[in-house]
């Protein structure tokens, strides 16, 4: 089991800021895949990949990152400076 987290408005289209699944995926791609197929609200968030940023286990990493023995992934979009 992979808790997921979602912030700003990825969880907005999705319609929850986490939940725990059962996963097969080997990487963060793989699991976003998965998550595509659910339904269109998942599928609408994840559309623009190159809008998506990810961290397993609270370290960023890029979406070919394998998430095997991880205990969180989370999606955010880009983070912006100030």
């Amino acid at each position: 089991m992979i808790e997921l987290r979602y912030f700003a408005w990825l969880r907005e289209r999705i319609g929850t800021g986490h939940e725990t699944v059962e996963t097969k995926a080997a990487t963060v791609a793989e699991l976003i895949d998965e998550l595509k197929a659910r339904d269109e609200g998942y599928a609408f968030a994840f559309s623009d990949l190159k809008a998506i940023r990810a961290a397993v286990d609270q370290a960023l990493v890029d979406l070919d990152a394998p998430i095997a023995g991880a205990r969180e992934v989370a999606f955010f979009p880009p983070m912006t400076g100030g």
